[in-house]
């Protein structure tokens, strides 16, 4: 009996030493495992990163190189680098300023007021709605939304030409028409880009307010809130999220808006809607001055910028 305890033992210490060897080596073999799938980890993406590299970073870092030069089109100049001049005959260039201006104006009054507005107008009129109603009024703003540019360009246009309905309609109502293209140019691309965009803002601020609980609202209204009340205390608070994010990107897609603009206006009459994009346009593939174009297209990527910023914050 005592042999057999003694074997027992003998075994029980080998045992433990062997325990022990392998806890300290599985750190180890751990450790290994995790280096070389830390080499392995980054593949699946390493063909990704690559095209972001050659197609996306590749052209931005030549456009911040073009700007800085006195590159043209036409090839004279042989893309001298010049440094920051762009950017100061930019910003001592009367034109800019008002293109500037022009930009703030159309992206103020057809993104920030305009879709923001009434898609949410129309997102709460919908809500309460029979399904018909939502489903012709929805069909509606949706095609506008999903025409193409340039064809939407050219129905406004029709719309406010000398000739064109809107005209009609006021001399049917005898009242006073005019060339909106040519007084008021840029109210006419901004209602234009409400027209065709409100249906962005429309989609969002639908899905927004299906996620606000009916008990709620419900219970402000038993407690005496009414309508706008409802709206500014409870309804608003519960899809600020929605609004910054469709404040965004409405800005974002508004500050880059060329085609319709061009298709309805060309930037005139004079420069009277000649926006940053249309700016950029007329100087780099115009004038052929795409150093200097190309420096303006930095300059509103810098404005996208600060409003992004001034949304997120």
């Amino acid at each position: 009996m005592t042999a057999r305890r003694e074997g027992r033992a003998a075994t029980a210490r080998r045992e433990g030493r062997w325990h022990r060897a392998a806890g300290t080596a599985r750190p180890e073999g751990r450790a290994a495992t995790a280096r070389r799938g830390g080499r392995w980890r980054w593949a699946p993406v390493t063909p990704a990163t690559v095209l972001l590299l050659l197609f996306l970073a590749g052209p931005i870092g030549y456009c911040v190189w073009i700007a800085f030069t006195d590159a043209q089109l036409t090839g004279a100049s042989g893309a001298r680098f010049i440094g920051l001049d762009n950017f100061r005959r930019a910003f001592a260039d009367p034109d800019f300023r008002g293109a500037v201006w022009l930009t703030l104006v159309f992206t103020l009054v057809s993104a920030v007021i305009g879709q923001n507005t009434l898609g949410l107008a129309l997102a709460g009129l919908m809500r309460a709605a029979s399904r018909p109603v939502r489903t012709v009024t929805g069909a509606l703003v949706i095609t506008a939304w999903v025409l193409p540019e340039v064809v939407a360009a050219f129905l406004l246009y029709a719309f406010f030409r000398r000739e064109g309905t809107l005209n009609a309609v006021l001399d049917w109502l005898h009242l006073p028409s005019q060339n909106w293209l040519f007084t008021l140019p840029i109210l006419a691309v901004s209602f234009a880009n409400v027209w065709r965009g409100t249906a962005f803002s429309m989609l969002i601020y639908s899905a927004a307010l299906s996620s606000v609980p009916r008990e709620v609202t419900e219970a402000a209204e038993v407690d005496g809130a009414g309508g706008v009340r409802r709206l500014w205390h409870v309804t608003l608070p519960m899809i600020r999220r929605s609004i910054g994010t469709n404040l965004m990107l409405n800005t974002l897609s508004t500050l880059s808006v060329f085609g319709l603009i061009w298709a309805m206006t060309r930037g005139g009459p004079g420069n009277r809607s000649q926006t940053l994009p249309v700016f950029m346009y007329d100087q780099a593939f115009v004038k052929s001055l795409i150093g200097y174009g190309t420096a303006v297209a930095l300059l509103l990527l810098l404005v996208g910028a600060l409003f992004s910023v001034v949304y997120l914050r």
